[in-house]
């Protein structure tokens, strides 16, 4: 399989998810990613919901090495510094300030490898009013405007997967791999300085652009209807989604999907226009209907009229889809102490090839022994 970025070694300092995050997708490349972390506990996201090995934790952890350093001892700290004399990329996602009182500031790091791309993941960034105020998922999301996107406005509390997160991890290893091209012409090391604020405001960019071109506002519901997108409970309590754009001819095969001719000539939905105006309206209308049939019945009855759909899968559902299958997105290793481990592989396919191959989270400490060896050859070399 490809493994892109095989020659690439990074240092990952980090916690929860931002920083793991990133050094995720850059281990899905290929990079051998070695996870440095506290000794005895680990990543704080190892624990959260008991033990040392969490869901939480394995979800952007695959595909990595781990060796425990405390780094207020002194052999330790050596032992970092001289990882990252090896290192093309480190990262860390602590507040401004802290990489620095555990040895890792840039300055340090790029003293012992200049060439270095130095990654630092903030809340609210490097410098400004905010930089110390503590950060997580939710207040970026709320920050950026993102989190009005996804409230329910009659009920508001805050629901989904951590996405600014998520998308902060994102965007970090895309700003490496930009730094290595550069690097890879240049000779030179960069500070890439990234956070979630940033991230997440950039994320929400339709929604920034709608206010500056045009004065628009955008709620929960403002996408939706323009792109007259619906989800509805079918009569096997099952859920099912469709996307009806601005094609006529979309309308029309739900028209005709459904038997309702009815709702055709209703003056309330003939026209998109008229339909964005009276999306509630057409939602009331639409759902008694859906719950007459199952959701594969409906299933059957929009793919024969090609209206954009799906089934509204949970995560039980949806890696069994027969195209999922197809793509074989789902794959798996076994841990030779923590059993069987499934994933998602990566969405690259290099040359139509997909990348099957993945290594379980590692143990607290896995690789230590290992990593440590490998130093000491060097050394000899």
């Amino acid at each position: 399989m490809a493994k892109i970025l095989k020659d690439i070694r990074v240092i990952e300092l980090g916690t929860y998810i931002t920083g793991p995050a990133a050094g995720m997708h850059l281990a899905d490349l290929g990079a051998d990613v070695i996870k440095v972390e506290r000794p005895g506990t680990g990543d704080p996201f190892r624990a959260f919901k008991g033990g040392l090995y969490s869901p939480h934790y394995q979800t952007y952890n695959r595909n990595k090495r781990s060796i425990a350093l405390d780094t207020k001892d002194a052999g330790d700290l050596q032992v970092l510094h001289a990882l990252v004399a090896t290192a093309d990329v480190f990262i860390q996602n602590f507040r401004p300030g802290v990489a620095e009182k555990l040895g890792a500031g840039e300055d340090t790091l790029r003293a012992i490898n200049p060439q270095i791309i130095y990654c630092a993941i903030t809340g609210f960034g490097a410098t400004g009013p905010y930089r110390d105020r503590p950060v997580y998922d939710t207040v970026a999301q709320a920050a950026s405007g993102y989190l009005r996107l996804l409230t329910p406005p009659d009920n508001p509390r805050v629901i989904g997967p951590a996405i600014a997160d998520a998308v902060t991890g994102q965007y970090a290893a895309t700003g490496i791999c930009a730094a290595l091209v550069e690097r890879s012409k240049t000779g030179a090391g960069r500070r890439l300085d990234i956070s979630m604020l940033e991230a997440m405001a950039h994320f929400n960019l339709d929604s920034f652009t709608h206010y500056y071109s045009v004065g628009e506002v955008m709620g929960p519901i403002s996408r939706p209807e323009v792109s007259q997108s619906y989800t509805f409970e079918c009569a096997d309590k099952k859920w099912i989604a469709f996307h009806l754009s601005s094609p006529t001819k979309f309308w029309e095969g739900l028209v005709a999907a459904l038997d309702r001719p009815e709702l055709g000539r209703d003056a309330r939905f003939a026209e998109r226009m008229a339909r964005i105006k009276n999306h509630d309206a057409l939602i009331e209308a639409l759902r008694p209907i859906f719950r007459e049939l199952s959701r594969d019945e409906w299933c059957d009855r929009l793919l024969a009229n090609e209206v954009p759909h799906s089934p509204a899968y949970d995560s039980d559902e949806a890696l069994e889809d027969p195209q999922a299958r197809h793509l074989a997105l789902k794959v798996s290793a076994q841990h030779p102490e923590m059993g069987a481990f499934t994933t998602v592989r990566p969405p690259y396919l290099f040359d139509g090839v997909p990348d099957k191959e993945v290594r379980p989270p590692p143990v607290l400490d896995e690789h230590g022994a290992e990593i440590r060896a490998e130093l000491e050859r060097r050394k000899v070399g």
